[in-house]
């Protein structure tokens, strides 16, 4: 696999917002390790046009979209700053292709943390607070017909973040018992709990952080992270708000419009 013909396809059909084949359609075998090294160099390239990285976010953790890939674990994405929207002002929907909605838990970290070994209690004692999430996922990748080289090399498909204003502290909640109602336009479609998150979502945040440590890299102080989606991705409709109470967590809401006011 020519991984540097990957990155640049990905990085024109983002710019042209035009889709391209799955990478796993192609007569060329693409691996998992293709596939973070095409990621890496998308994100490298966007850092070098003047990109911060912001956060991290982590895919494939409920067991409904482990089986729909085949696959049995999690995968990874990077959030720059120009993918990180206020809440309060609308989103632009021409800046993606097919965007979806999914509601999360955000973890805002106080200190580093670098595999391997990390644990739980590593993961609590590095966090400041979580909030409330909701993260934008959008595919480069034609009609989101994506196996899992093809999402990890399109960066988790992934596509922005919103973040809620209430701040928690860990030590005054149990992420796995946090239950999760979503809405749009107030109308209540889906429920779930933290627990859908590899039984915590404190877990995925462990995961990822022994993940990247195996590349020498560290979750810094500072970044968020996206620990996974409790519910089923919809599809964005414009002018509808899609938000999310997460009882003692606060809640989080997004909107949408074709063009117009942005972040």
């Amino acid at each position: 696999m020519n991984v540097q013909a990957a990155a640049n396809a990905l990085l024109e059909a983002e710019k042209m917002k035009t889709p391209i084949s799955p990478f796993t359609s192609l007569p060329e075998q693409i691996t998992a390790r293709d596939a973070y090294s095409i990621q890496l160099l998308v994100i490298q390239s966007k850092v070098n046009a003047g990109a911060t990285v912001k956060g991290m976010k982590i895919g494939l953790t409920s067991k409904a979209m482990q089986e729909m890939l085949n696959v049995y674990t999690p995968d990874y994405g990077h959030i720059l700053d120009s993918m990180v929207f206020e809440q309060d002002l609308p989103v632009e929907l021409l800046q993606f292709i097919h965007p979806r909605v999914e509601f999360e838990i955000a973890f805002v970290l106080k200190e580093d943390i670098k595999g391997p070994n990390v644990t739980a209690e590593d993961v609590v004692r590095a966090t400041d607070y979580v909030v409330p999430a909701i993260e934008i996922i959008d595919s480069r990748i034609k009609d989101w017909k994506i196996k899992f080289e093809d999402t990890v090399a399109d960066n988790g498909s992934s596509g922005g973040a919103v973040l809620g204003k209430t701040k928690t502290p860990l030590d005054e909640i149990d992420l796995a018992t946090v239950e999760m109602k979503a809405f749009k336009n107030n109308e209540h479609y889906d429920t779930a709990t933290g627990a859908a998150v590899l039984g915590n979502p404190i877990e995925a945040v462990v995961w990822l952080a022994n993940e990247l440590g195996s590349y020498d890299i560290s979750l810094k102080k500072g970044q968020f992270i996206l620990a996974g989606a409790l519910s089923k991705a919809v599809d964005i409709v414009e002018d509808v708000e899609y938000s999310a109470d997460f009882g003692p967590l606060g809640k989080v809401a997004v909107s949408f419009v074709k063009a117009g006011v942005t972040k």
